[in-house]
């Protein structure tokens, strides 16, 4: 008797593997293009614990430059008239992923401390343009000031890396640099600030 050939089925498009492997490489390409939606990742990633900030008791004790830092007003003020106080200086940019996923936390802040006489929080956009980082704000609702600096910026404080938030404290000395999106709602990090402030 012969036998018959076998004949291949026609292969299946569109199996729930195809589908899934389709949709998580659109899930890619997005993250890779859209900035808003890495911003949102990374926001994500904040509210399930991680870029805590690293508070270590080895301090980047270094005395600090004299920067000049004008707002949206036109009114400036520089860190050498700000001594005696702590000072927060984020840098940031409104194209930046981990600067926009960073933003609420340093508006929260901002918010939380803006009463203590002690702590000044300077959020700088590191392009120095307000007419993309003023709208930026009010488009999120955040209340944070906004500031350009007139002045050349040492590596020592921002290296070019967004974001980057540095520390100075009271005796206008460095003590704390991060490179990265860090969550600045942190309770060690805000009791670390307000002690500071308390010296």
């Amino acid at each position: 008797m012969k036998k018959e050939p076998l004949v291949a089925k026609p292969k299946k498009i569109l199996t729930v593997t195809n589908i899934l492997n389709g949709v998580f490489m659109i899930a890619v390409v997005i993250l890779l293009i859209s900035a808003s939606a890495k911003a949102l990742l990374i926001k994500g990633l904040m509210e399930i614990g991680f870029f805590q900030p690293h508070i270590t008791s080895e301090k980047v004790v270094q005395q600090s430059p004299d920067l000049v830092f004008v707002n949206e007003k036109g009114q400036s003020q520089s860190l050498f008239s700000l001594k005696g106080k702590v000072i927060v200086i984020n840098f940031w940019a409104t194209w930046c992923p981990p600067c926009i996923a960073e933003m609420p936390s340093v508006n929260q802040l901002y918010i939380q401390l803006k009463t203590d006489p002690d702590i000044v929080i300077i959020p700088v956009d590191a392009d120095n343009n307000f007419s993309k980082s003023v709208p930026f704000m009010v488009k999120n609702q955040f209340v944070l000031p906004v500031y350009n600096t007139t002045s050349q910026i040492p590596d020592d404080l921002f290296a070019g890396t967004l974001p980057t938030t540095v520390i100075i404290d009271k005796s206008g000395k460095m003590v704390f640099r991060h490179e990265g999106v860090t969550d600045y709602t942190n309770k060690k990090f805000i009791k670390y600030l307000t002690d500071l402030g308390k010296k």
